[in-house]
C-alpha cells in the first residue's frame, strides 16, 4: 500500500517493512541523472589524471598486464587474454572498447612513445583497424614499466574494484612525466581535452630547471622545450597563441606535412600532420584534382614502405612548385591547425594547466 506524506511517499513491501522515497518532478530526476551521467563519463572514461596521462581503461590494461607478468622480457601473449582479464576485474565494459584502447597504446603512430609492445597487425596510418584481438599479441613496453614501478611499496593508493572483489590503482607511480610526453585527447560531456605530445629529453631537461628553481618562469621552461614532438613528424608554426598555450593552457598551433621539392617537376611529401588519415588524404586530393580545385597536378603516388612515408606529386611542365604546394597548404589536410586544451583531472575535478602546473 501507498502513503504520501508531505514530499515523500511511503510504500509496505510484501514483508510489511515500510520503503521511503522522496517525490521528484521530472525535471529534476533528468538534471540528477544528466548530471551524474555527465560526471561518470568525466571521471571515468574521457579525461586523463594528472598524475599519470592515463584514463582509467587505460590505467587498468597496464595494471592487469603487471599483474599478469607480461613484462617486456618476456613472450607476447593473446591479446583477447589481456582483454578479458581487464574486463572481468575491473573494467566492466565492451570489449571491444577496451581493446581498441590497447592497440591505441601499441600505435607508433598514435603515441609519441607506445605503452604497449604490439605484435601482429594493429593497424595502420591509413586508417586500417587493427585484426581481431584472437590474432594479436602484445607486452608491456619498458617504458610502462617504469610507469609500474614501485607500485609494491605503498606509493599510490588503492581502492576496491567494481564488484569489491579486488584492488586496483588510484594512479600508477608513474616514474616518466607520461602526461605530456604522450599527450592525450578525449571527449567528455560539455568539455574536451586535446594536449599535445613532446619529446622526453626536452622535458626532462624541463624538469631539471624546475627540480633547481621552482621559481622558474614558464618563458625559461620554454628555452629547454622547442614546442610539441608528434610521432610521424612535420613542421610547427609558433604563433603568439601557440606560446599563450604553454602558459595559460588553451591555444592553438599549425602544422604542415614536410616537403621535398624534387628538381624534376616533382613535390614529395614525407610526412602530414598528426592525425591525417593518410588514405582519406590522397584520396580528397584526387577528388580536388578532378574537381579541378587543385590544378597543374598530373600524377599523384603513394610510395611509402617501412622506410617511412613519400607521396610523390606530379606537376605539369608550365606549372610552378611554388604554386602548386600553396594549394596543397590551402585546400588539403597538409597544414592543419591543432587546438590545444590542457584540461586533466586534479583530484578528480576537471582543470586547464599550463606548462608548469602540469
Amino acid at each position: 500500500s501507498y502513503i504520501e506524506e508531505n514530499d515523500n511517499i511511503c510504500y509496505r513491501n510484501r514483508y510489511m517493512r515500510m520503503i521511503y522515497w522522496k517525490k521528484r518532478s521530472i525535471e529534476e530526476e533528468i538534471k540528477k541523472s544528466y548530471l551524474e551521467y555527465a560526471m561518470s563519463v568525466i571521471v571515468s572514461r574521457a579525461l586523463p589524471d594528472v598524475r599519470d596521462g592515463l584514463k582509467p581503461v587505460q590505467r587498468r590494461l597496464l595494471y592487469s598486464m603487471n599483474e599478469m607478468g607480461f613484462w617486456s622480457d618476456k613472450p607476447h601473449r593473446k591479446s583477447a587474454r589481456i582483454v578479458g582479464d581487464t574486463m572481468g576485474k575491473y573494467h566492466p565494459h565492451g570489449d571491444n572498447a577496451i581493446y581498441d584502447a590497447l592497440a591505441r597504446m601499441a600505435q607508433d603512430f598514435t603515441l609519441r612513445y607506445p605503452l604497449i609492445d604490439g605484435q601482429g597487425n594493429f593497424g595502420s596510418i591509413d586508417g586500417d583497424a587493427p585484426a581481431a584481438m584472437r590474432y594479436t599479441e602484445a607486452r608491456l613496453s619498458k617504458l610502462s614499466e617504469d610507469m609500474l614501478k614501485d607500485l609494491d611499496k605503498e606509493t599510490v593508493n588503492f581502492r576496491l574494484n567494481f564488484d569489491g572483489s579486488l584492488q586496483e590503482p588510484d594512479f600508477l607511480p608513474s616514474m616518466i612525466p607520461n602526461l605530456i610526453i604522450n599527450g592525450a585527447s578525449g571527449i567528455a560531456v560539455g568539455m574536451a581535452t586535446n594536449i599535445l605530445p613532446h619529446n622526453l629529453s626536452e622535458i626532462c631537461d624541463a624538469l631539471s630547471l624546475l627540480i633547481k628553481n621552482s621559481a622558474s618562469t614558464v618563458g625559461e621552461i620554454m628555452g629547454h622545450i622547442k614546442g610539441p614532438d608528434f610521432p610521424g613528424g612535420g613542421i610547427i608554426y609558433f604563433s603568439r597563441s601557440s606560446m599563450e598555450s604553454y602558459e595559460t593552457g588553451r591555444g592553438k598551433i599549425v602544422v604542415r606535412g614536410e616537403v621535398e621539392l624534387d628538381e624534376k617537376k616533382k613535390i614529395i611529401i614525407k610526412s602530414i600532420p598528426y592525425s591525417v588519415n593518410k588514405a582519406l588524404f590522397l584520396e580528397r586530393m584526387a577528388d580536388q584534382v578532378k574537381d579541378e580545385i587543385l590544378t597543374g597536378i598530373t600524377d599523384i603516388r603513394d610510395e611509402s614502405s617501412r622506410e617511412g612515408m613519400r607521396i610523390v606529386i606530379k606537376i605539369r611542365d608550365d606549372e610552378t612548385k611554388g604554386l602548386i604546394l600553396n594549394q596543397l597548404y590551402a585546400h588539403t589536410e597538409l597544414e592543419q591547425s591543432s587546438g590545444i586544451i590542457n584540461l586533466v583531472l586534479v583530484n578528480n575535478v576537471p582543470k586547464v594547466l599550463g606548462i608548469k602546473e602540469i
